[in-house]
């Protein structure tokens, strides 16, 4: 019986007792087996392994912070800093996970080092030894089958950690001879890669599972055998002096920009949620949920989305996300009448959920500020709307799912007050924190000019200062516990003092929002002052809180603030291995990208198989990236699909027309990407909630796809309609654009859920998708009634740019040549700016023509000018000239809209269901 099978015995064996799911062991066991490793080993090895988890940490904080550079001692180089960073999450993964978990990882273990043994001597091609690489396949052979006991490590298992940490560290010992033979390897720069690479990839295979490996392998493998490829992929072969340079010994592969924004971003975001969580924010996250929440139609499911969302604020991982909260949301969802598989599904829904939303997005945020080119606050500002509608939608999926049950919250722990003393409270707290955020930005914006040497030592005390205020109003509070979700449900907790009890933890969270938004740090600083923060609250809270409360055990509860802040450090570094290790693997596959140009070839394959129909091209590229994402972690997800897929939309979007900003192409493939978390067979989040709820996984993963339609729907709208990115849109117009999208992703639930006020009838859930689809996309109607742009004759361009009002664009279909020589043709998007005549308009644009046998070909670009970046070179033929045209507001289709929308609002009113309220199960047992 394999794990998941065990896992999934057990989970029916706890529901028939009564647990609902698997003892806290069995889940502290599921999370550590997916993101913290499955070692447990005690005495002096586990005190070692502990050790080297924080000398990892507190190499991270000092690499991040100004200290090595104001005493000029530890300063490393970027390659020097990777290579130390992957140094320690080799050695730890092979340390922390045993190496099988399956029959048939055992076997893949095996088969992946003997077939890329055989064909890196293929690819040696005689121009080294390689007796040597046989000898390395049997030892990592023998290595893997001598057995890997959970309790203890044996000797081989510390050879491969060693072995492993020594080729990471190879380029940092090295560092200054490798950069002087860079693209003429020796024999020992040979040896270290292929150990290298042959490493880790076990290390990836234990860490995070088959998938990762065998998609690294397979792009291992297409390097070497390219010339036995069919037609359409094929190209001319790498041999293994190309490889081990381009993959191991420049910054091209596993040392690449992944491994690079890990090293400098990824960690200390990945540290500040660990300390974060050990200080208790987790926990105060999901019990202000559900005092906010849980009273309401299906209130703890409703409650799971919005703590699955506060927490994945700042988590990497869709798996930890998942048990975390579903531990405790789970059942309670199962008392108010969820089933198991629904259950698990709104869990899966949310913790994936919280890949997408910023400021973290499974470091997929930090990724997108290199591949993408734009600052850290762009990625933010466009990933934000996106997700929140994603959020508010899956409550409202929720509410409507409680609505067809019939259900009713769990019974309140007060009597609420009337509906105006509610609103006049809302409006004065929302009054109150805008005028502290003013209050705070202003002052912020004098205190900097008036004391430049001491604002630093001023705006730290003044943050302490409001920590201590803090911590006084939570003092007065009972602690929060997390209450056991299987016991009977007699109230829930009072939201008032729930949210005082921990209103602390916010201060964190404001220096990081602050550092990154409004100081416009980088992120690795951002986040290093937000964990150092973090330090300093986890050392002070419990002695702070003990002197307020009248507590005499001072000294226990400062020595207990250090037990966090050790165990935070620790937590923190382990949670990272996967995604160390799952860095350095995708830049295997980032590295056989750029090495064989496979992009261009998938884009071949696609455009085949669309027939260059648009929506056919986004169709493809999104069912890859799901196939492309399975079973990876959401870091290497993205790396991945960006790498391969991107370029895919990007070339033939702009061949057939469709030109989009590129951040929103990153973001289709990553939305896409991430699904896989979700999808049967391979949705790890799905089999993890199934653990949980002890439901069956592949059912829970069918709804939580179904749940999650409305996030397989936004990658579109937004590609089409990039004002839902917030791209080039003002304060005024994002506020409306996140109204009227937030009430047509609500409509598209309804039609997809089939309930809107009532039951919907087939043509009822039809008009609720088209009033849906007119409010993201009312251009495509008014496009049709009245067309944006006329076509001009490819001779009349200078009068079409005459005509084109200053700021807009001209269209133009072009014809020419790519890089590789071969005939394309593309659209480019022309700015037009000032100028008397047409002729001097394109000119101030950088271009010329001449007309050869009645054809207009472009006769000069000027370099550097508008018409350059527009992707235009000399000798290019006009196919077709597009002019904008006046049009009236597309806004103008919201009127139908909204009158459909009326009408089935009118006819469900007459039918509402009047189904009776189901109170909540007063225990499981």
């Amino acid at each position: 019986m394999s794990d998941k099978d065990q896992q999934k015995a057990a989970a029916v064996e706890a529901e028939a007792a009564g647990h609902g799911g698997l003892s806290q062991s069995e889940l502290d066991e599921l999370v550590a087996s997916s993101d913290t490793g499955g070692r447990s080993v005690a005495g002096p090895v586990g005190l070692a392994l502990m050790l080297v988890a924080l000398a990892w940490s507190l190499f991270q904080l000092w690499i991040a912070s100004p200290i090595p550079f104001i005493v000029g001692w530890g300063v490393f180089n970027d390659t020097e800093a990777r290579s130390i960073h992957l140094a320690f999450a080799v050695f730890l993964a092979f340390a922390a996970f045993p190496a099988t978990r399956t029959p048939f990882q055992l076997v893949l273990g095996v088969a992946v080092p003997v077939i890329l043994g055989l064909l890196f001597m293929m690819a040696a091609k005689g121009e080294t030894a390689v007796w040597w690489i046989p000898v390395v396949v049997i030892l990592l052979i023998g290595a893997i089958l001598l057995g890997s006991p959970k309790d203890k490590i044996p000797a081989w298992e510390w050879g491969l950690a060693v072995v492993g940490a020594a080729t990471a560290l190879y380029l940092f010992v090295f560092y200054r001879e490798i950069s002087n033979r860079v693209g003429a390897p020796n024999m020992q720069d040979f040896v270290v890669s292929v150990i290298g690479i042959l490493v880790l990839l076990e290390a990836t295979r234990r860490a995070l599972g088959p998938a990762l490996m065998i998609v690294a392998s397979v792009f291992l493998a297409y390097t070497v055998l390219g010339p036995y490829m069919p037609g359409i992929i094929a190209h001319k072969g790498n041999n293994l002096s190309e490889i081990v340079n381009h993959q191991w010994i420049t910054t091209e592969g596993v040392f690449g920009i992944a491994l690079g924004v890990s090293t400098s971003f990824v960690f200390l975001f990945v540290l500040f949620g660990a300390l974060l969580d050990k200080a208790g924010a987790g926990n105060y996250f999901i019990q202000v949920a559900f005092s906010l929440m849980g009273h309401m139609r299906g209130g703890p499911a409703k409650a799971a989305v919005v703590a699955s969302a506060m927490t994945g604020l700042i988590s990497g991982s869709s798996i930890a996300n998942v048990v975390t909260t579903g531990t405790f949301t789970i059942p309670l969802m199962k008392k108010v009448g969820f089933s198991s598989e629904k259950a698990g599904a709104v869990e899966v829904a949310s913790s994936v959920n919280g890949q997408i939303m910023p400021p973290v997005m499974g470091a997929a945020a930090f990724l997108m500020v290199e591949y993408v080119g734009i600052p850290y606050f762009d990625v933010v500002k466009h990933a934000f709307l996106p997700a929140v509608i994603s959020y508010i939608a899956l409550v409202y999926i929720v509410h409507l799912e409680a609505m067809k049950a019939g259900m009713q919250g769990l019974p309140r722990a007060y009597t609420p007050k009337p509906i105006v003393q509610r609103l006049v409270g809302i409006a004065f707290a929302i009054i109150a924190i805008c005028v502290l955020s003013f209050v705070v930005y202003y002052g912020m914006g004098w205190i900097r000019p008036a004391f430049p040497d001491a604002a630093p030592y001023i705006v730290f005390a003044v943050l302490t200062a409001a920590y201590i205020a803090l911590l006084w109003v939570a003092s007065k509070e009972a602690p929060l516990k997390m209450d056991d979700p299987n016991a009977e449900v007699t109230s829930l907790p009072l939201p008032g003092p729930t949210a005082r009890s921990g209103l602390h933890f916010i201060l964190p969270v404001v220096v990081l929002v602050w550092a990154l938004m409004v100081d416009r740090l980088s992120p690795g600083l951002s986040a290093f002052w937000a964990s150092a923060y973090m330090v300093f609250i986890l050392l002070t809270q419990r002695p702070l809180m003990a002197m307020m409360r009248g507590q005499s055990r001072y000294g226990a509860a400062t020595k207990q603030g250090f037990v966090d802040l050790l165990e935070g450090l620790v937590t923190g570094a382990r949670n990272m291995i996967g995604i160390g290790i799952a860095t350095a693997t995708a830049g295997i596959i980032v590295g056989a990208v750029s090495q064989t140009g496979v992009g261009s070839a998938l884009a071949d394959v696609v455009e085949v198989l669309s027939g260059g129909n648009i929506l056919a091209i986004l169709l493809l590229t999104a069912i890859l990236s799901l196939i492309l994402g399975m079973g990876l972690p959401t870091t290497a997800n993205y790396i991945v699909v960006s790498a391969l897929l991107a370029p895919v939309i990007v070339t033939l979007g702009q061949q057939n027309g469709l030109i989009v900003p590129l951040i929103a192409v990153h973001l289709f493939v990553f939305y896409f990407g991430i699904m896989a978390d979700v999808t049967p067979p391979v949705g790890l989040a799905s089999f993890a909630a199934a653990a949980v709820s002890g439901g069956d996984p592949i059912k829970t993963g069918v709804v939580a796809f179904f749940y999650s339609l409305r996030t397989a729907a936004l990658p579109f709208l937004f590609i089409f309609n990039t004002d839902l990115l917030l791209i080039n849109v003002d304060l005024f117009h994002g506020v409306f654009i996140f109204i009227v999208a937030t009430v047509a992703m609500l409509l598209f639930a309804a039609a997809t859920q089939g309930w809107f006020l009532a039951k919907n009838r087939f043509y009822e859930s039809i008009a609720l998708l088209l009033v849906a689809f007119t409010l993201f996309r009312p251009g495509f109607w008014m496009d049709m009634v009245a067309p944006p742009y006329a076509e001009e004759a490819p001779s009349e361009i200078a009068a079409a740019a005459e005509a084109t009002p200053v700021g807009d664009d001209l269209r133009l279909r072009i014809a020419g040549v790519n890089d590789l020589g071969d005939p394309v043709e593309f659209v480019a998007l022309l700015p037009i700016g000032e100028g008397a005549t047409g002729d001097e308009r394109l000119e101030n644009a950088g271009l010329t023509f001449r007309e050869e046998d009645g054809r207009m070909l472009i006769d000069d670009v000027a370099f550097g000018s508008p018409a350059a970046e527009a992707g235009l070179d000399w000798d290019q033929e006009v196919l077709r000239v597009l002019k904008p045209e006046a049009v009236p507001s597309k806004y103008w289709m919201f009127i139908p809209a909204l009158a459909l929308l009326a009408l089935v609002v009118f006819l469900q009113r007459g039918r509402a269901a009047k189904v009776p309220a189901r109170r909540p199960r007063e225990s499981t047992a």
